[in-house]
């Protein structure tokens, strides 16, 4: 413990970057951040399957040696997506994150905690989850379905983004919002390394945890307020959204001309 508060360690796992987050819960809505970084575990490309993940793992214990007496309280690590066909890749990916979770608990004697990518965004931003306005096609729904999705309280996670959002540039703005003293890696472009949305996850997947620690199982309500027509087209639904202890009033604005 550090200040009597607990001291989490956020981990966003693949082979080719890790994710790192160490935080301080000091009680406030978003704790406070102690590192955010990340490591890639480069080896020799001669070597080859199970031998390079014992190798990357051996790098990741090296790395995780600067925290072995920090007084790490919790390990929340982000479970891997495994949406891809090559079976190989997931079982490559399932062996290492299994390593990794071996190593925290050999060198920290902690039993890390999971959570999912899709969990940890609902949960640390919950005011991500809105109704779905527009389709695929980026054409908007008809009225009556979204009158529908609103007082059915159909709410999905980026649902207010089209569907081509960059979702991990989306966290790593929020994060950016929340932490403006962060200091993220540019390439001579200056264009963000994908390894900054690594390190985001590493944080968001700590944020998830602790919200779902605090507040409870997340569920959702809302509740019409009103509608106005501006005589243009154009209907504005005013309503309300509740979940945990909180409130927020949204307005969305909907064509009637559009099918």
């Amino acid at each position: 413990m550090r200040n009597n508060n607990r001291i989490i360690l956020g981990l966003d796992v693949s082979t080719k970057t890790i994710g790192v987050c160490l935080l301080e819960d000091d009680n406030s809505q978003y704790g406070k951040i102690i590192e955010l970084t990340h490591i890639n575990p480069k080896v020799p490309s001669k070597i080859k399957g199970i031998e390079q993940l014992f190798l990357k793992k051996k790098i990741f214990e090296e790395f995780l040696l600067k925290y072995k007496d920090f007084g790490i309280d919790d390990v929340i690590i982000e479970e891997p997506l495994l949406r891809s066909n090559n079976v190989n890749t997931v079982s490559t990916l399932l062996r290492f994150n299994g390593m990794v979770s071996d190593a925290i608990y050999n060198m920290l004697g902690i039993v890390p905690q999971y959570i999912s990518s899709y969990d940890a965004r609902e949960y640390s931003f919950p005011e991500l989850m809105s109704i779905r306005k527009y389709g695929k096609n980026e054409k908007q729904y008809p009225y009556s379905k979204i009158l529908k999705e609103i007082k059915d309280c159909k709410l999905v996670l980026f649902g207010g983004y089209p569907w081509t959002i960059d979702k991990k540039t989306v966290m790593q703005g929020k994060v950016a919002d929340l932490f403006p003293d962060i200091n993220w890696l540019c390439d001579k472009n200056g264009e963000l390394k994908k390894e900054n949305f690594d390190a985001t996850d590493s944080y968001v997947c700590l944020l998830g945890w602790l919200n779902r620690q605090r507040y409870g199982e997340l569920e959702f309500s809302s509740e019409i307020i009103g509608e106005s027509n501006d005589g243009n087209g154009t209907i504005e639904i005013n309503y309300n959204v509740k979940y945990w202890d909180r409130e927020e009033n949204r307005t969305t604005f909907v064509s009637i001309n559009k099918k």
